[in-house]
């Protein structure tokens, strides 16, 4: 249970509930053990009055009463304790459910670029969800059937020796060899489980990537062959799950059969001690059997438990499997940093280290506050690479990136990232309003500031044909948009956030010229005092900026100005005579 000690911070976290919650239990389980003594008494009472039937009637039958209502009242008592046990351990089980949950959520959200590029995203929904919905199932139901299990052995058993000591003898002799099939059961499951939860884990992200990619699939009508996949991995899960229920399988007749014997036992056993007058009457045995079958759910539980303890342990490893992972990018500062935007660049190499490709090698640049720079390059050139090391979603290989002069990882992290407004190549709405997914660049935006960064951006005219206006809700990732819409929505998120630094990579190349011509005049309007780094294909994005830079196999090959370049032969004017014959034709 090495791995489930990571759970120790939350048990002491809620340590007064839950010891609320044990005393309840022993108290709900004590209530119980009321009942059999009192079952005793009334056959005693019953067949000492057929022994004596001279003896007035009416004394038995207030004997019986009493007896009867003591039992009731014990059963009413224990069922209310229960009820209160329930509702003590079993909410903290939620609690703790809900802590790791965010945990969790807070590990993922600090993990870097790199992880995410080795680990798919169902694996990951799959830890979050079916793996802490597992160790749930240890935190609440395993804790409160161990205690009552607990409970009951250690009050039910030395009552059975007191009542008759030889009768006990004989009851427990099936419990240790219970103990022992329970050990040797419990490594088979915990093997099985691990198996179980990693299948899972594959079939969510299948499923997942499917559900994603479900445009791709039907273009290219591969529905067939995707159901046959699925089919082949679900067959698989199948099987493995059908092997872990087959040795949970075994555990619950093992206890009715050695639950049974026990109850031979008592029968057989009692009985000739009873013809023998070696207990004095038969409400012994009934008495005994109750407590046998007081122990059979208990006993039960100890395999049920077993096995929730052993899919715990195997979905926890899992869960700490990403909890220990290290961020490679961490706040190197707690202090808070002002930002200005003055951004350098100091023989830069920077190489992927889950692809070894090199983007950038030796590069060096400066932009000042108030400055655009644009990026000019062929695809794989190392242009959005530039912008990732701005943001420091990855640190630099070699050389060094200062911020208003500071080294970039020596500033609060979360403010430079505060200070960035970013329009990435591949523009990312939420299944939300397109008025949420543009206040997430400002929570606390009103309508009016809305309204205008969507106009700046061009795509005000087009929300405002749509059937609920801003409040439209968006599909997955933005599905029910165009791309040149979802682009601009995407500015105007950038725009609303009012950032020291705007970062557009390639954020253009889905909308037509007229509107591009007209969302950079609006943004060099809003960005005149900001420092600008724009990535693109297009020598129209690039053409009015301050400087600009050409990228080729992620070094610098040209540098200048737009009339500076053209004048220049090489990669800028061979693009720019090709684009602006385009623009002819």
């Amino acid at each position: 249970m090495k791995e489930l000690k990571h759970l120790n911070k939350y048990f002491i976290k809620y340590r007064y509930r839950l010891l609320i919650g044990i005393v309840i239990t022993i108290i709900a389980r004590v209530f119980s053990l009321v009942i059999p003594p009192y079952v005793k008494n009334s056959l005693a009472a019953v067949e000492e009055y057929l022994k004596n039937p001279e003896n007035d009637p009416s004394i038995v039958r207030g004997q019986l009463v009493e007896y009867i209502l003591i039992i009731i009242a014990a059963a009413l008592l224990s069922g209310f304790f229960t009820f209160l046990m329930r509702q003590t351990i079993i909410n903290v089980s939620r609690y703790i459910e809900f802590d790791l949950k965010n945990e969790v959520f807070r590990q993922y959200e600090r993990l870097s670029l790199n992880f995410y590029k080795k680990n798919r995203t169902g694996d990951l929904m799959n830890r979050i969800s079916e793996d802490v919905g597992q160790v749930r199932m240890y935190a609440g139901p395993a804790i409160m059937y161990s205690i009552q299990t607990i409970t009951l052995f250690v009050c039910v058993i030395p009552l059975m020796f007191y009542s008759s000591s030889k009768m006990a003898m004989y009851t427990l002799i099936p419990l240790p060899i219970l103990s022992y099939l329970i050990y040797t059961i419990s490594k088979i499951i915990h093997k099985r489980s691990t198996i179980v939860q990693e299948y899972l884990s594959k079939l969510s992200t299948f499923t997942q990537e499917s559900f994603s990619g479900i445009s791709v699939i039907k273009a290219y009508g591969i529905e067939n062959r995707i159901n046959a996949e699925l089919e082949e991995i679900a067959n698989d899960g199948k099987n493995k799950s059908m092997n872990l229920v087959k040795v949970n399988a075994w555990f619950f007749p093992m206890m009715i059969l050695l639950i049974g014997v026990s109850n031979l036992f008592v029968i057989y056993i009692g009985g000739r001690q009873y013809i023998n007058n070696e207990i004095d009457s038969i409400g012994v045995i009934a008495e005994f059997i109750i407590y046998v079958n007081m122990l059979t759910w208990p006993v039960a539980t100890v395999g049920w438990v077993t096995s929730i303890v052993q899919r715990a342990e195997a979905s926890q490893k899992r869960i700490n499997e990403f909890l220990k992972e290290v961020p490679q990018i961490r706040n190197n500062r707690k202090e808070a940093s002002e930002i200005g935007g003055n951004i350098e660049f100091r023989n830069v190499s920077f190489t992927y280290e889950d692809t070894n490709i090199e983007a950038l090698k030796n590069v060096s640049f400066l932009a000042n506050k108030g400055e655009t720079l644009a990026i000019i390059g062929k695809t794989g050139s190392g242009k959005s690479t530039v912008l990732d090391l701005v943001g420091r979603l990855y640190d630099v290989s070699q050389g060094s990136i200062l911020i208003d002069g500071v080294a970039i990882d020596q500033l609060n992290l979360y403010n430079l990232r505060n200070a960035i407004g970013a329009v990435p190549q591949d523009a990312f709405l939420f299944s939300d309003s397109i008025r949420n997914n543009i206040k997430f660049g400002k929570e606390d935006a009103t309508d009016e500031e809305i309204i205008e960064v969507a106009k700046k951006a061009a795509v005000h005219k087009n929300i405002m044909d749509f059937n609920k206006e801003y409040d439209t809700v968006l599909g997955e990732r933005g599905i029910t948009l165009s791309g040149g819409q979802k682009q601009r929505i995407s500015i105007a998120r950038a725009l609303i956030k009012d950032p020291e630094i705007f970062l557009f990579d390639d954020c253009l190349s889905a909308v037509d010229t007229e509107t591009e011509e007209e969302i950079l005049n609006n943004l060099q309007k809003a960005a005149n005092s900001k420092t600008t780094i724009i990535v693109s294909h297009r020598i129209s994005s690039a053409k009015n900026a301050d400087k600009i830079l050409v990228l080729d196999e992620g070094k610098i090959v040209q540098q200048g100005t737009h009339n500076q370049l053209i004048t220049q032969e090489g990669y800028y004017k061979e693009l720019y005579l090709n684009q602006l014959s385009e623009k002819e034709m």
